[in-house]
């Protein structure tokens, strides 16, 4: 029976050898000799090791260990907290005091979140603000930190672009012509008497949220680094979480991939896109959940990777600097015969277009070389902002 076993695992060993031996062929064909690539089975199998330890900036990929780090610190159901707050009491329509936004750090709030909650202000009877506005704590607001208090100011006056409430008044039925507008009456004495938290707007859990960030590739990474402790602790995660001869092709300047400081190996990529499928199936996701799907999630892959036998199967992150001459593409496909097959391919010095080309072209050797399968999830179509919550909260602080 053992020798029975032993031939059986030698016959598979050797049938395995052509395909691995024409795979590195292929990357040093298509990728281009020299360039980093590497791709590994779910049991450890290494099928492509090219350059595989050779550390470069891999812009975007970035992302996957700030993901990884978030996931870790604020768990896959956090969401970020923002509360409107007032000492006022509301009368005649006017609430009669300052409102005060504590924010504890929401990468996603936009207008059509701030339509919702000025909505919801609405409910309350508030239809003015005899008062100031101010904001306490870190937010962006549209995607941007600078003057964030007067652009959310002014989009509860109503003040966005008409898709915002179009948006908004689809996907809660709402039958204004025109958005909700709050006036903000300034000169007010402020009200004295204790906090009253009148809304809390609770951001789509962190998994989405993640995912969305990651399809469109958005820079605010770099931002929300400080959510997991700041790039340092980053870093030391991302280290702390693939084996120790990888841990030095790890240089994390910041969360995005802008900083020039980046670097990373493509077993090290590889090694972290483990990890973070490790930390989303500890609570049922898969890396499609946090990674677009190429040819499915809209943002860098919807157009890449879409073709017949190659839509869905695809679960990557994208990486694109061309001053720093990166172009990078991670993830993973699902296959009958060995589970889930990782691979990164770092390009360096090779033009934009023609490094997304290589990266395409060896990912249809994959394919056509691996029994795989699409990955097995549901696109989730709905605006991100019907995935917040806004709630009551009449209690003192």
């Amino acid at each position: 029976m053992r020798q029975e076993l032993a031939a059986a695992v030698l016959a598979a060993a050797l049938a395995a050898l052509p395909a691995r031996a024409d795979l590195a062929e292929r990357a040093r064909t298509l990728v281009g000799a020299g360039q980093g690539v590497y791709v590994e089975a779910a049991d450890g199998t290494v099928l492509v090791a090219q350059a595989a330890s050779l550390a470069v900036h891999p812009a975007s990929v970035s992302k996957v260990p700030t993901s990884l780090a978030l996931l870790r610190k604020l768990g896959p159901a956090h969401r970020f907290e923002t509360r409107f707050v007032s000492r006022g009491a509301v009368e005649g329509g006017a609430l009669r005091g300052d409102l005060r936004v504590e924010a504890d750090g929401d990468p996603f709030f936009v207008d059509e979140n701030a339509l919702v909650v000025a909505l919801e202000l609405r409910k309350l009877g508030v239809r003015s603000v005899a008062g100031g506005f101010a904001l306490r704590g870190p937010l962006l607001f549209n995607w941007q930190e600078e003057r964030a208090a007067l652009r959310l100011r002014r989009a509860l006056e109503g003040k966005v672009p008409p898709a915002a409430w179009s948006a908004v008044r689809s996907a809660r039925r709402e039958a204004g012509a025109t958005p909700p507008a709050l006036a903000f009456v300034t000169g007010t004495k402020p009200a004295g008497g204790p906090d009253r938290t009148l809304l809390t707007h609770r951001s789509e859990p962190l998994v989405p949220l993640l995912k969305a960030l990651n399809g469109y590739s958005n820079n605010v990474f770099g931002w929300l680094a400080g959510a997991a402790g700041g790039i340092a602790a980053v870093e030391a995660e991302a280290r702390a979480s693939v084996p120790a001869a990888y841990r030095d092709e790890i240089t994390l300047g910041d969360g995005a991939g802008t900083n020039p400081r980046n670097r990373l190996s493509p077993r090290a990529a590889v090694a972290l896109l483990r990890a973070l499928e490790r930390e989303a199936a500890a609570s049922g996701a898969s890396l499609a959940d946090l990674l677009p799907v190429a040819g499915v999630d809209p943002g860098t892959l919807r157009r890449r990777l879409d073709g017949p036998g190659e839509r869905g199967r695809v679960a990557a992150k994208t990486g694109t600097y061309g001053d720093y001459g990166a172009c990078a593409l991670a993830g993973a496909l699902r296959t009958r015969s060995r589970g889930v097959v990782y691979f990164a391919i770092l390009n360096h010095r090779v033009p934009i277009e023609d490094a997304r080309r290589r990266q395409d072209a060896f990912v249809r050797a994959l394919l056509a070389s691996l029994d795989t399968e699409p990955w097995s999830y549901v696109p989730d179509e709905a605006p991100a902002f019907t995935r917040a919550t806004v709630t009551r909260g009449d209690g003192v602080k």
